[in-house]
């Protein structure tokens, strides 16, 4: 795809990662892993319109030092509706909580003990009611510039549903193609990810377009041409928002070690969440890093320390 020497572009080995997949009962979850498929797993979960992709640094800084997370197996999943999973079936959509069940469905499949989860944005809200719910699921969670839930006022509930429903009707699935370079610019245009960073993601958000019309283009001198893998329907706004009495009360539910790590240029609402549920945690560790919302793929060096040291502490203390 993109042209390394164009950009900035990482360098990930990518024979030391594992391309694998889970077959639920209505739907496939693509996932990448690194490690030894016999230790005990690591659950990363990714966020809005990302996908595993955002995983592949920290994966890679685990491969290049034997030492880090040596007793585990990383894996890295694809949300349905992104990446390489599938969308969920005609006539769904994809309700916030309906993640959860997917985590539960997950775990059941692999029977999976109580498992250390990392989670970046709203893969963190995500495994955040995960563990509230499941708690003999989670064993540890490590959440990635992202503290809280995405709350509004009772008031506004009305509006809301008025809202949601409205943006579905205005759904449809968009039929342009463009280069691979135009997709990593809008990936840009909308984040704070550094260039190398959105290639990755980008990469594995892409599908090409017909054979024959790449064949046009190439005649033209013109590059691939490709669309959105992901699903049309998570662009939908949600029906529904937790009050912020729900979403402390689920915090509140969360018992076992939590671990913040977070950008110092990352999200406004991690300072928020902080104010709002903090109080609600009494296991909590906190780490503030230089670095945006995506932090965990500029800081990679420094968040397998850190997740190493946190692990750590937690096996010897059980």
């Amino acid at each position: 795809m993109t042209d390394p020497e164009k950009s900035n572009e990482c360098l990930i080995d990518v024979s030391k990662i594992d391309e694998i997949s889970y077959k639920l009962d209505d739907l496939t979850l693509a996932a990448i892993a690194c490690g030894n498929k016999d230790h005990q797993p690591v659950l990363c979960l990714h966020g809005y319109l990302d996908n595993a992709a955002s995983f592949l640094p920290l994966m890679q800084q685990i491969t290049q030092e034997r030492n880090l997370l040596a007793d585990k197996y990383v894996i890295a999943l694809d949300w349905p509706g992104h990446g390489h999973s599938d969308h969920r079936n005609v006539g769904a959509h994809y309700h916030f909580f309906d993640y959860v069940s997917d985590l539960v469905a997950l775990f059941k499949l692999n029977n999976w003990p109580a498992i250390d989860i990392v989670a970046h944005s709203m893969g963190a809200m995500v495994a955040s009611a995960f563990a509230a719910a499941f708690p003999e699921k989670v064993k540890s969670l490590t959440l990635i510039d992202s503290f809280g839930f995405i709350c509004a006022p009772v008031e506004e509930t009305t509006k809301q549903l008025r809202h949601g429903v409205l943006s579905r009707i205005k759904t449809v699935k968009s039929s342009r193609s463009f280069t691979e370079d135009t997709a990593v610019k809008a990936r840009m245009n909308v984040s704070d990810l550094q260039i190398d960073h959105a290639n990755l993601i980008v990469q594995r958000s892409l599908v090409a377009v017909k054979p024959e019309l790449n064949r046009k283009t190439a005649e033209e001198g013109a590059s691939t041409l490709y669309r959105w893998r992901s699903d049309s329907r998570l662009r939908t706004v949600s029906l529904y928002r937790l009050s912020l009495v729900q979403g402390q009360q689920l915090f509140s539910d969360i018992s076992c070690p939590l671990q913040l790590i977070y950008g110092d240029k990352g999200m406004d609402m991690v300072n928020t969440g902080l104010e709002q549920y903090s109080s609600c945690i009494t296991n909590l560790t906190i780490t503030k890093l230089d670095g945006g919302h995506h932090v965990h793929m500029e800081q990679t060096q420094e968040l397998s320390s850190l997740l190493s040291e946190f692990l750590s502490k937690i096996k010897t203390s059980v």
